[in-house]
């Protein structure tokens, strides 16, 4: 059942049987045949076809989500079992929240293959609550976010600090105060992330600390975009320091200075709870665990 549920899942993300052949490397007719195979055995039909689309009805929709998890087990036993008898190596699906995945992983996916080179690390990045979410459905076998939520079937370890600042253009009237008031900040416009993103969570958490209350927002879902926004003198943010080290060194960013910053959170790591990890995996939580905190400021 294994390569029928592949096949099923293929289908259904590519919408199309000839796509679908061909990144599986198989005939057309085999593929309808594995997907027959399937109805057959399951006792009910799970795509609707027509000449312009191939989609998953209902029952299709739960044979799909549930066989993606089912996948993913199998490939975990797999990787498990060659741990026992290899060196390390495999396939290793890491997520990461927009900040960490964008600005901190790179460097540290470097270390892992200079060390390690046989382990094939494959990148998502999105905000923490999707990356939340594919670790719990097996998706992916890790994830680092900035979230402090974890669901039922997830474990989630603190594992690195980040400070965040608050940012304007060098030529914002507030730049080059030495500090500013919570009134003044209330009046200008804060660019923020969407909803789910551990960003956008810190910065509604300074808000209710600091009692301030903007008048004005704008929502980005990008930190890169926000970073230019700012520097255009749009508004005002708060960020990350690994997202903002090259601005602040080449001075197109100035920091705020302000009672109760900068906010400090915790990067964490996210795994399934009660599960074996492989020797890549182990490797690779090694390697984030002995970072434990940010450079000095320069």
């Amino acid at each position: 059942m294994e390569q029928q549920l592949r096949v099923l899942i293929t289908v259904a993300e590519r919408q199309n049987f000839s796509r679908a052949a061909e990144e599986l490397h198989m005939t057309q007719p085999a593929v309808s045949q594995y997907i027959k195979s399937l109805e057959q055995t399951l006792g009910c039909k799970l795509l609707e076809r027509s000449n312009k689309f191939v989609r998953l009805n209902k029952a299709g929709e739960i044979v799909y989500h549930h066989g993606k998890e089912i996948l993913g087990l199998y490939e975990h036993m797999q990787n498990l079992v060659h741990d026992l008898m290899h060196t390390p190596s495999g396939h290793l699906t890491i997520g990461a929240s927009y900040t960490y995945g964008e600005y901190v992983l790179p460097h540290v996916i470097a270390r892992l293959r200079e060390l390690y080179p046989l382990i094939t690390p494959t990148i998502t990045i999105h905000n923490s609550r999707v990356i939340s979410a594919q670790v719990a459905t097996r998706e992916l076998d890790v994830g680092i976010v900035e979230s402090e939520y974890a669901g039922d079937k997830l474990e989630m370890e603190p594992f690195a600090d980040d400070r965040m600042y608050m940012i304007v253009s060098p030529d914002h009237r507030l730049a080059h105060q030495k500090e500013v008031s919570r009134e003044e900040l209330a009046e200008e416009t804060w660019i923020v992330r969407e909803e789910g993103s551990g960003t956008r969570e810190a910065a509604e958490k300074m808000f209710r600390d600091l009692q301030i209350v903007p008048r004005k927002r704008m929502e980005f879902g990008s930190t890169q975009i926000i970073k230019e926004s700012v520097e255009a003198g749009l508004g005002i943010s708060l960020i990350s320091f690994w997202a903002i080290r090259k601005e602040r060194k080449l001075g197109t960013l100035s920091t705020l200075n302000l009672a109760g910053t900068p906010v400090m959170r915790k990067f964490s790591l996210v795994t399934q709870s009660h599960s074996f990890h492989t020797k890549a995996l182990e490797l690779f939580l090694e390697l984030l665990r002995k970072q434990k905190s940010l450079p000095e400021e320069g």
